[in-house]
């Protein structure tokens, strides 16, 4: 055990320096003329060195035992105990040092020699003490100073930069739905926009496509793009990266949000999903634009044109002018006509909000 071979080298070390010191003079009183050779310090250096080896055999395992001991009542003891004790033990001992400093001058034996150990321990004792008993009142100090200094620094002007906002990572259906153009003209948006370049590398495939529909979406997500960074006052960033082990570009944002601790900014319902999983932060314009729509309830009377046929036998779809569609249950005779109907039901998810009515006339002939 190493903390058994320290105790044993500490007596040999304590045992050499006191044969050292006093082995020779022991000699000189008791006038050992015959053993002159006694009185070599280096021989009582290694004579008084083996008689304490020789007796920490019988005392190291109480030594060993107590400073376990020490050891395991240390680590119980909360780092805060600890280190406010230690503070006050220190400070009990340099003010101890002070209040000794004249009392060696004194040539009285018990007042230059005992007096000071005795004090040096009281006074390294009451230290700890103090420290101990008081530290949370300490710590409350402390923490009050800290907080003064802080409205200090405030009320002169030293803190200058309030704390940044999030940068808002626009996802590609987003881009080419349109609204988030209009929602950053209106300054709802703080922060910096991202927009990364594997989304204009997808805008840019979408744009190229054969197909017309994807065609024109493609470039009418450009052209918001293009308006938001040229005629809105937003700051807008090109990200350059890209994480080419990951193949799909909805994981891509997911992992730079992550990595530039930004929010991702989506229509895209399953995206939504994705980053609430992840603990991702996300910001859903359907959630927006729904929160802002006038509140529909069941029960009120609504003017509406049935377009075409719902996906039930019967059903007929129409619209309101923001664009919520409107289930009419048997509303398939009316299409191609307004007619008034009653609201059933409102349901609202982040895909966007969906009412069901059905026609008044109906309702009157029940």
């Amino acid at each position: 055990m190493v903390l058994k071979k320290i105790v044993h080298l500490f007596f040999i070390i304590s045992g050499g320096t006191i044969g050292y010191l006093y082995i020779p003079d022991i000699v000189n009183v008791l006038d050992l003329t015959d053993a002159r050779w006694a009185a070599s310090p280096y021989l009582g250096m290694a004579f008084g060195a083996i008689i304490l080896f020789v007796f920490s055999y019988f005392v190291a395992g109480y030594i060993v035992g107590f400073l376990k001991w020490i050891e395991e009542a240390l680590i119980k003891v909360p780092v805060g105990d600890l280190l406010f004790g230690s503070f006050g033990l220190v400070g009990g001992l340099v003010i101890a040092y002070l209040v000794n400093i004249p009392l060696t001058d004194i040539n009285i034996y018990l007042v230059s020699q005992v007096l000071p150990l005795f004090i040096t321990i009281l006074l390294s004792y009451f230290g700890f003490q103090v420290g101990f008993r008081r530290r949370d009142e300490l710590m409350n100090l402390l923490n009050f100073n800290r907080k003064e200094r802080e409205k200090k620094r405030v009320s002169e002007g030293e803190i200058t930069q309030q704390k940044q906002p999030k940068s808002k990572i626009l996802d590609t259906s987003v881009i080419i739905d349109g609204r988030i153009a209009d929602i950053c003209q209106t300054n709802f948006l703080e922060g910096t926009i991202v927009i990364p370049q594997f989304v204009l590398g997808e805008l840019q495939h979408i744009a190229d496509s054969s197909d017309v529909l994807k065609r024109n979406r493609g470039r009418r997500g450009l052209d918001v793009l293009n308006r938001i960074q040229k005629e809105l006052p937003v700051n807008v960033e090109i990200y350059e990266g890209d994480f080419e082990d990951i193949p799909e570009v909805d994981s891509k944002l997911i992992k730079l949000a992550k990595v530039i601790d930004g929010i991702v900014v989506t229509n895209d319902f399953n995206l939504n999903k994705v980053c609430d999983l992840q603990e991702v932060p996300v910001l859903n314009i359907n959630d927006l634009a729904n929160a802002v729509k006038p509140v529909v309830l069941p029960g009120e009377e609504l003017v509406v044109q049935v377009i075409k046929d719902g996906k039930e036998q019967n059903q007929g779809i129409a619209y309101l002018d923001d664009g919520t569609m409107i289930v009419v249950e048997e509303g398939h005779d009316y299409i191609g006509k307004k007619i008034e109907v009653l609201i059933t039901s409102v349901l609202q998810t982040s895909a966007g909000r969906m009412i069901f009515a059905k026609p008044k006339l109906l309702e009157k002939a029940q």
